[in-house]
């Protein structure tokens, strides 16, 4: 990659100035972090649940370490008695009390312009400072209907519900950590496919090369590591080399809590990505 590639910025228009956790957006986003990433660490979540950590060091295998975590969860943010939180539905008129982390992963899993995909596109904004660009259409006017409409579906998935944000703090905190020790220290990337209809559906800002695309994508995106899957999911298959510490969620994370899905949740900014030859594609028996 030449010295002014590798310098490629995330626009302005597409993050914040601030964020929630060591590296600031523009960095976080830029084409250089996807080349030579850096742990992040969300503000306070890691030392606030240390003792979980400390507990799941002890624990031999990722099987085990999924069942306590998801019983942290519910222990922690009372998922199976949120009266205890505070919840009361004899006079609340909107009853989310049953919301949290698991109900969000399937909802976006299902479909990516869910309200609950709204909650956690809104999360990374909140979290990492980076801006959505796509949820039921363009993002990009702040004052359009397609934006007021995401900010009410975000208000809506977030309304009466227990530290939903605070959840899926922790469930990425939970995901570095089990990539962390899953792969060794050398492992920084994962190759991993997108299936998309068009290649405008992102923001072209380079063309490095014959079919090699510098992207800023969506602040949250679906990958998956089965080329062939990704080109059930539209006429392009994107590859590219995806930092491990912008994976939200990997799939066999939780055993059994999202079904067989394969998806890998993968937090936005600019990407260089290459398009799958077709002939490579046309192959598949």
């Amino acid at each position: 990659m030449s010295t002014s590639m590798s310098g490629l910025k995330l626009p302005v228009h597409t993050h914040l100035s601030l964020n929630r956790c060591n590296v600031p957006p523009h960095i976080l986003g830029s084409l250089v972090f996807q080349r030579h990433p850096t742990a992040l660490f969300l503000d306070g979540v890691l030392e606030f649940h240390r003792d979980l950590f400390s507990t799941l060091d002890g624990i031999a295998t990722a099987t085990d370490r999924a069942a306590v975590f998801m019983e942290f969860m519910r222990a922690s943010f009372f998922l199976d008695h949120p009266e205890e939180a505070g919840s009361n539905p004899a006079t609340q008129r909107i009853h989310r009390e049953k919301a949290d982390y698991l109900r969000l992963i399937r909802g976006w899993l299902f479909n990516a312009d869910s309200r609950e995909g709204a909650v956690l596109k809104g999360w990374v904004e909140s979290r990492f400072g980076l801006l959505p660009r796509n949820h039921c259409g363009p993002l990009g006017d702040f004052t359009g209907a397609n934006y007021q409409a995401y900010l009410a579906a975000r208000t809506q998935g977030l309304y009466n519900c227990n530290a939903l944000e605070a959840q899926v703090d922790l469930l990425y905190t939970f995901c570095q950590y089990e990539l962390a020790r899953r792969y060794p220290a050398s492992t920084t990337h994962l190759t991993l496919y997108r299936g998309i209809n068009h290649i405008t559906e992102h923001e072209i800002l380079a063309r490095p090369g014959r079919n090699q695309w510098c992207l800023a994508m969506n602040n949250l995106n679906s990958f998956t590591a089965n080329a062939d899957r990704a080109d059930e999911f539209g006429d392009v298959v994107l590859f590219g080399q995806v930092p491990l510490v912008k994976i939200l969620l990997m799939p066999d994370l939780l055993p059994g809590a999202l079904g067989n899905e394969q998806e890998y949740l993968v937090i936005g900014g600019v990407y260089q990505l290459e398009e799958r030859s077709r002939c490579v594609r046309s192959s598949r028996p």
